[in-house]
């Protein structure tokens, strides 16, 4: 079974259409999952969740989606968040809230965004001086420890870093990278940022072997008009949107 990853497109329709049709030329898979944070930020958001509806794919709920469909419009609202809502009707922002927090996609294959009990907490990350690094294995065990033990792979998002991790005695964690935002920072406490380091659209492709064979994963980087998307995000008054756009880092 071959299995396509998409995650954290955050409205980028551009970098969405250039993963499909990269997924097309090496063969599609038999099944693609979406991952969530579909449609937040400067962009598409209505064009991308019109695209991922005509989809149809199995998708789990991201914190942003979340958040596009429960925060309140107000000064305390990511303005990521906002812009999609605003654009967004509310059916729209309904389905996305309906959006399930886990998915077993496959027998052992476990889908969803963040954590397993939390859609915004980081699973394999750590923040240490203000970027986004691996953190230890056993803080990674531990947030898998509810898992069923016959999970044998985790697919995730959320931190827009690849990661390929294989858990002694437990799982391997799969995270494709981010299809839409190459690179973000958060203010959170403690403030940090996440840097793909280049701005291609990632994603990946997981191979599941057959009895007494490795599964296979493929991280997967594709070139897209990049400097189209950077421009969207400038009139949409984000600059800082646009040169993680241009450069999958941080300004500054």
């Amino acid at each position: 079974m071959r299995i396509a990853v998409l995650a954290d497109i955050h409205g980028n329709v551009l970098a969405l259409d250039a993963v499909l049709d990269d997924l097309r030329q090496r063969g599609g898979a038999d099944l693609v999952v979406n991952i969530g944070d579909c449609v937040s930020g400067p962009l598409w958001p209505r064009e991308t969740f019109a695209r991922l509806e005509a989809l149809a794919l199995p998708t789990v709920r991201g914190n942003h989606d979340r958040r596009v469909a429960r925060d309140t419009a107000d000064e305390a609202m990511w303005p990521s968040d906002r812009y999609a809502q605003e654009r967004l009707t509310s059916a729209q922002r309904e389905a996305l809230l309906a959006l399930p927090l886990t998915l077993e996609i496959a027998p052992g294959v476990v889908a969803f965004h963040a954590r397993p009990d939390h859609d915004e907490k980081y699973l394999t990350d750590t923040i240490a001086g203000g970027q986004l690094v691996r953190a230890p294995l056993a803080a990674i065990k531990r947030r898998l420890a509810a898992l069923d033990p016959a999970c044998r792979i985790v697919l995730c998002g959320h931190s827009h870093r690849s990661e390929l991790i294989r858990i002694p005695d437990g799982p391997t964690v799969f995270n494709p990278g981010s299809i839409g935002c190459p690179a973000y920072g958060d203010d959170t406490p403690p403030a940090h940022v996440s840097e793909q380091g280049s701005p291609h659209a990632r994603y990946g492709i997981v191979e599941l072997g057959e009895p007494g064979r490795p599964d296979r994963f493929a991280a997967i980087a594709v070139d897209y008009d990049h400097e189209a998307a950077a421009r969207q995000a400038e009139q949409a008054g984000r600059p800082e949107w646009a040169h993680a756009l241009r450069t999958g880092f941080m300004s500054g």
